[in-house]
């Protein structure tokens, strides 16, 4: 069960919505099933002597006295809306059942408290068999404004106990740290144009993604407008300073013609100016990569980073878990946008999935994770996706994203750990879409002369684990890849010590796998020794390369992004 508090100053035109056929013909049947004073709330389905304008003004009654007191000045968003929904699939609930509901909900927000007889004014409007709408005006017969402190999370506790007493699907419980809703409006009119999504959640996940790739504040708004999205930015009189942004998406506009603007912490609560400050430090042009010496090394430091963060979700620092939490919904967009092939589309939507799961009410510690982050940005400038490498990382994604789900869950976070899961299967399904013809390939071109010699060297290194191993499925994959570890430069027995110790192996499905992986990410040591040699003689390996410029962010995009999912 869904309620989702808003408030308003236009009684009269909320009574319209309400008892209206909607905006597209979806209010089947408005009639009042609860109120203050079912007598002296006059229902204009029900009774044919009934207005809109008669019902605002019984409900304005309090608003009304006390406007006079003001001297003719109403108090600011003084009208109260609280839309309840049960789940898909839930059992029917009768007149009877929603009066109750609303009778609870007005009573746990403090709108109207049981028993109190100069509490506001109220009505419950039924629309279909899923929903009712609660309307009320927040000036209490004494005159008073009622004690609404928290009223959508108190709203979310009640509905919480109500969906047990009725036997309805128990929802999981949010934090407040979730970003709004879709209004019923927003999504008609994505409807009506054809659109998969609504605007604010499409310019929710541009506003994402392109956070996540850029390396300063001022790229963020520019990315953004050469997405075709519209900027608005809010300066400080004193300063001059932003100090807020709103977007408005590619042709979204109202009746007038006007953009329809959305502000930053409107979208999401951490897409708000201050919070994107703290993932987006003032960094010069100058100071950012523009090329690397070996293009696989931002996977390579992307899955070492991603690795640090599971450790630190396994210790007692909360703020740094959240920090790498945070930094790795970054990641987790930028390995989407840098990743080609048919499990692209999985690791977008593990992407957006896991928006929910990067935020919570624990304050996240940034500087802790700003190794993370300054290598997720390095995928965002990538020239290539070195194969194995990339799959070795989204081997380790699929790790943190169970981790983060475990972390989240012990701490009932609910909404976040549930997020995370989502997140957690997308990830599993692109990895074994990009995982299973790599391994495979790997295998039929395993060195069957070197195998029995490569055994000896795992029961050597790794004798706890060698039977696990050896038995394996992907053993004869793992033979392959240590035999071109030993051409790079590796030592196979020495190579299997050193990343065996990396991870515990014994909770491990696939230790083989594990270590496959872990192998990949090793860097070629011939290469790195004939860098050296080449610095040493004069002819540096980075001055001899092209300084070719950055790969734009905004070409990371695709171009059907415009059309918001159409």
């Amino acid at each position: 069960m869904v309620p989702d508090v808003s408030t308003g100053s236009d009684t009269r035109g909320l009574i319209a919505y309400l008892f209206g056929p909607g905006r597209r013909d979806e209010h089947t049947d408005p009639h009042i099933v609860a109120a203050w004073d079912l007598a002296g709330a006059p229902d204009p389905r029900r009774d044919p002597e009934a207005t809109y304008s008669q019902l605002a003004k019984r409900l304005d009654a309090h608003v009304d006295l006390r406007t006079r007191e003001l001297g003719g000045k109403k108090p600011s968003q003084h009208v109260w809306h609280c839309p309840v929904r049960t789940a898909p699939g839930d059992r029917y609930l009768t007149d009877a059942d929603w009066a109750e509901v609303a009778r609870r909900v007005v009573h746990a927000t403090g709108i109207a408290p049981e028993g109190d007889e100069k509490a506001c004014r109220w009505i419950a409007v039924r629309h279909a068999d899923d929903h009712i709408h609660i309307m009320a005006t927040t000036v209490r017969a004494d005159g008073r404004r009622p004690r609404t402190h928290r009223d959508g999370q108190r709203a979310q506790a009640e509905c919480r106990k109500i969906e047990a007493e009725f036997g309805l699907r128990r929802l999981k419980s949010g934090d407040l740290t979730a970003p709004r809703t879709p209004t019923g409006a927003e999504r008609a009119k994505a409807e009506r144009q054809g659109q998969t999504v609504t605007a604010r959640h499409w310019l929710r996940e541009q506003a994402y993604a392109v956070a996540a790739a850029v390396h300063n504040e001022a790229d963020y708004f520019t990315v953004l407008q050469s997405l075709g999205i519209k900027v608005k930015t809010r300066l400080g009189p004193e300063t001059g300073d932003i100090i807020g942004y709103s977007l408005a998406a590619p042709g979204d506009t109202n009746a007038a013609g006007e953009p329809v603007w959305y502000g930053g912490s409107k979208l999401a609560p951490n897409l708000s100016i201050n919070r994107l400050r703290e993932r987006l430090p003032d960094q010069k042009v100058a100071d950012r990569p523009r090329y690397v010496a070996d293009p696989a090394d931002p996977w390579r430091h992307t899955t070492t980073a991603i690795h640090t963060a599971h450790t630190v979700l396994d210790s007692d620092d909360d703020a740094a878990a959240q920090g790498h939490l945070a930094a790795f919904g970054d990641a987790l967009y930028n390995i989407a946008s840098a990743t080609t092939g048919p499990h692209r589309a999985e690791l977008r939507a593990a992407a957006m999935a896991f928006n929910r799961a990067r935020r919570s009410a624990t304050r996240a510690d940034h500087q802790a994770a700003t190794a993370l982050r300054k290598a997720a940005k390095e995928l965002a400038y990538a020239s290539n996706e070195p194969g194995g490498l990339a799959i070795a990382l989204l081997f380790a994604t699929v790790h943190l994203a169970r981790a983060a789900a475990k972390w989240h869950e012990q701490r009932g976070h609910e909404q976040q750990a549930a997020a995370a899961e989502e997140a957690l299967r997308h990830l599993q399904a692109g990895y074994q879409q990009a995982a299973t013809p790599v391994l495979a390939d790997l295998a039929r071109r395993a060195p069957q002369a070197a195998t029995a010699r490569l055994e000896q060297d795992v029961c050597a290194a790794l004798p706890d684990h060698a039977d696990r191993i050896l038995a394996d499925p992907t053993w004869t994959a793992l033979t392959t890849t240590l035999a071109q570890a030993e051409t790079a430069g590796h030592n196979p027995r020495q190579l299997l010590a050193e990343v065996g110790t990396q991870r515990e192996l014994d909770s491990a499905e696939s230790p083989a796998e594990v270590l496959n992986w872990r192998i990949k990410t090793q860097p070629n040591r011939r290469a790195q020794a004939a860098c050296k040699r080449s610095a040493v003689s004069g002819t540096s390996f980075v001055s001899a390369m092209a300084n070719p410029p950055a790969t734009p962010v905004a070409d990371r995009f695709q171009p059907q992004s415009l059309r918001r999912g159409r």
